[in-house]
């Protein structure tokens, strides 16, 4: 497969592309540069201008911040397929957010943010797509503030277990299985709670039951008794 194929191929992976035409494709990558990033790697650091645009094709990376006293704060984990550092789109000037490889060999395609707004005139469909990820992005934070406001840490645990099952869980009858690649320390950060919790809690779930543990895997008994309770 010739590099210009390979990476047309990578393209059409990507979620936001795949309804777009072969002549479409052919533009994107033409607009595009590929990257590959090794574990723990930056990929864009907080104060950085937002000019660039990234299509994950292989590996995860988080997105996050820091606060004050330099803790980190994750604000989500991106997956093969989706979009990110797009709030250059939207208007952001300059990163308020890090992006960091989690794993190695992560391959992206990078775009100029003027060269995807572009696209975005020209396609309706693209844009429309694009708006839709980054608004639902915004909502996610914004839930993530509610619940960190309104809910103890317990239930932030228990709801991001359930956020990911539903997003990326397989049905097995009344069972959903959860693989992930996340330590406790990361989910501890993406819930703001601490590694201690996050143990406890899962330890808790397992000896009632609800859910089986194994490596990188979590098997959910089931989604509506997913509780200490």
């Amino acid at each position: 497969m010739s590099s210009v194929h390979s990476k047309i191929w990578y393209l059409e992976q990507i979620n936001l592309l795949r309804d777009l035409t072969e002549d479409e494709l052919e533009l994107v990558s033409d607009k595009t540069v590929m990257r590959t990033t090794k574990k723990n790697q930056y990929i864009y650091f907080p104060q950085e201008p937002s000019k660039v645009v990234f299509f994950l094709k292989a590996g995860r990376v988080k997105i996050g911040t820091y606060s004050d006293d330099g803790k980190e704060i994750i604000k989500t984990i991106i997956q093969p397929g989706e979009i990110f550092g797009e709030l250059g789109i939207a208007g952001e000037e300059t990163r308020k957010d890090f992006a960091i490889a989690l794993d190695d060999n992560v391959r992206m395609c990078a775009i100029n943010v003027d060269d995807i707004k572009s696209m975005m005139n020209n396609n309706p469909d693209l844009s429309m797509e694009i708006t839709k990820v980054i608004g639902e992005r915004l909502m996610r934070v914004n839930r993530q503030l509610e619940s960190l406001i309104f809910k103890d840490a317990n239930t932030r645990v228990i709801d991001f277990i359930k956020e990911m099952a539903e997003q990326q869980g397989i049905p097995i009858g009344k069972e959903v299985l959860l693989k992930h690649n996340l330590t406790h320390q990361d989910i501890a950060n993406l819930t703001a709670t601490s590694r201690q919790t996050v143990t406890t809690v899962l330890n808790t779930l397992k000896s009632k039951d609800r859910i089986h543990l194994e490596r990188n895997k979590i098997l959910i008994r089931d989604m509506n008794l997913l509780t200490l309770e």
